[in-house]
């Protein structure tokens, strides 16, 4: 059992206690060295709730003991999103090196708010940012910082969108109000959702077949006041089918505007990484603000995700807080850009030093093949469901999401399959909806993922017998 040194001094949680130490990195090898992480996600409500009462009192607990209760009673519920059988939402497939090099962050409390608390930190992430800006083709200007998610990356350059816009009809006496920003009807929901936050107004382009082009753009605004329009977003890999827009057009329109151009590559912006997809990302390079989430498809551990600004300049002037015990930090404010000014953030974890620590150790030519490893899993996939006699491919998938329909099935059926699935460990799938219809959706991340893991899914699909 685990001792603590004094049970009276204040600081005794501040001492490393080496049991424990011992047990928590027993656990941690013994997790990162299995041959495949488990789905697991079944769990009985009652049975944990039981487990958890009066764990925690006024004094310590044996922390063998409380490791124990998590292991039995509470991990094995918890979906594993870096299973190579996690077929659902957005998986993760964080690499071994991110997640030992995540534990160093924690183990050492790195943070990364500013230059002079966390240079070294910075400059890493910096080197990570950098290389992700140059795969888009960025000009050397580029730069930003890790923020928790796609939705804040997506909310905090959509700010500077507009306060950079504002500053524009400020000095030219235009009105500030209504403001409004041009998004594809397959739009990420977090885009709609910072638009409320920021009292902003979204002009929704309708698409053919998902994909916002140059034909959508020109009927959409035909005909519109676009006087108060101020950015257009452009989805680069949508969550629900993968779709990459036509990013050229959203560009020319942009350009065209004098409009703010953001993307939105949280999922899909690693696609560039495949050689064969790279064309679906035409203008990007000319984007003002992208963001990519390393926790998804840059095989990083949660939770992490880039934002880059064409020009940061820009960013700065909008996200930089200040205040008086806060002037420290921005001694040279002429020449750096802290992570802290550049996202609606303040104190923030080093959550880009992972991804940095195994973009080193690994090489860029692990992580292209790995991405064409997602995109050829799902071309497998869809290849099955054509030649399924009760299937129906619902379009070519653009990277690594795969859309299908079972003939004759409801969304209870799609529900009813998905528990079965999950029930027998063979995989966790969701159905979504295309068009108001209740489908079924594959999503491939993970390189560990076989052919074989797929057929055993889309076997199902011609065996199950649903009561």
């Amino acid at each position: 059992m685990s001792t603590f040194p004094d049970s009276n001094s204040p600081e005794r949680m501040h001492i490393a206690d080496q049991a424990t130490i011992d047990v928590i990195l027993k656990y941690v090898n013994e997790r990162l060295v299995l041959p495949e992480a488990p789905v697991d996600g079944l769990g009985n409500r009652e049975e944990m709730k039981a487990a958890l009462e009066g764990l925690i009192g006024s004094g310590p607990k044996d922390p063998a003991e409380v490791l124990g209760i998590y292991e039995k009673y509470l991990a094995d519920t918890i979906l594993s999103a870096d299973s190579p059988r996690f077929f659902a939402f957005i998986p993760a497939a964080p690499t071994k090196a991110s997640l030992l090099f995540d534990m160093v962050v924690s183990a050492a409390s790195l943070q990364g708010c500013s230059w002079l608390e966390a240079a070294g930190a910075v400059m890493a992430e910096n080197q990570a940012l950098r290389i992700m800006a140059d795969i888009a083709g960025m000009p050397e200007s580029a730069g930003g910082t890790f923020v928790s998610g796609g939705s804040a990356g997506n909310l905090s350059a959509l700010v500077v969108a507009r306060d950079t816009a504002r500053n524009k009809k400020r000095a030219s006496g235009e009105s500030l109000y209504p403001l409004a920003v041009v998004v594809s009807d397959q739009a990420h929901s977090s885009i709609q959702n910072a638009l409320n936050i920021l009292d902003m107004q979204a002009v929704v382009v309708p698409t053919v077949d998902g994909r916002m082009t140059h034909s959508d753009l020109d009927k959409a605004l035909a005909g519109l006041d676009v006087s108060n329009v101020v950015a257009i977003v452009a989805t680069a890999g949508t969550t629900n089918a993968g779709i990459v827009d036509s990013i050229d057009a959203a560009a020319d329109t942009a350009t065209k505007y004098g409009w703010w151009l953001h993307i939105d590559g949280a999922y899909g912006g690693a696609g560039m990484l495949d050689p064969t997809k790279k064309p679906l990302y035409k203008g990007i390079e000319l984007a003002d603000s992208i963001v990519m989430d390393p926790h998804k498809w840059w095989f990083a551990p949660f939770d992490s995700a880039a934002l880059i600004y064409r020009n940061p300049q820009l960013a700065k002037s909008v996200h930089t807080q200040d205040a008086s015990y806060l002037d420290v930090i921005h001694a040279d404010a002429e020449t750096e850009f802290n992570p802290s000014d550049l996202a609606y953030h303040l104190t923030r974890r080093a959550r880009g030093m992972a991804l940095w620590f195994s973009l080193a150790v690994n090489g860029l030519d692990a992580y292209r093949d790995a991405v064409v490893k997602g995109n050829q899993l799902a071309q497998y996939a869809a290849k099955r469901i054509i030649r399924h006699p009760d299937l129906e491919l619902i379009r070519e998938p653009d990277l690594s999401v795969v859309l299908f329909r079972r003939n004759g099935w409801n969304a209870e059926d799609y529900e009813r399959w998905t528990q079965m699935l999950l029930e027998k460990q063979i995989a966790f799938v969701t159905s979504s909806a295309w068009n108001g219809e209740t489908i079924g959706r594959l999503v491939f991340l993970h390189p560990a993922t076989t052919t074989e893991m797929v057929d055993q899914v889309i076997d199902t699909l011609e065996t199950i017998v649903l009561d």
